[in-house]
């Protein structure tokens, strides 16, 4: 820990930090990835794949 946990002894006031500290660094290094705008074209290629499926169904 660093020196902030000098000031904050409850473990509770670290748990939301812990959290985010772990879900930033499982996606972070994606947004770095050489690939990067490749997934992301491929990830919105889906969505509006997915939003038109059910765009079509409602007007259908």
């Amino acid at each position: 820990m660093t020196d902030l946990s000098r000031l904050v002894v409850d473990p509770a006031a670290w748990a939301p930090i812990h959290k985010i500290v772990g879900t930033l660094d499982k996606a972070l290094p994606g947004n770095f990835a050489a690939d990067y705008a490749e997934r992301l074209e491929a990830a919105r290629h889906r969505l509006r794949t997915a939003t038109g499926s059910l765009t079509e169904e409602r007007d259908g």
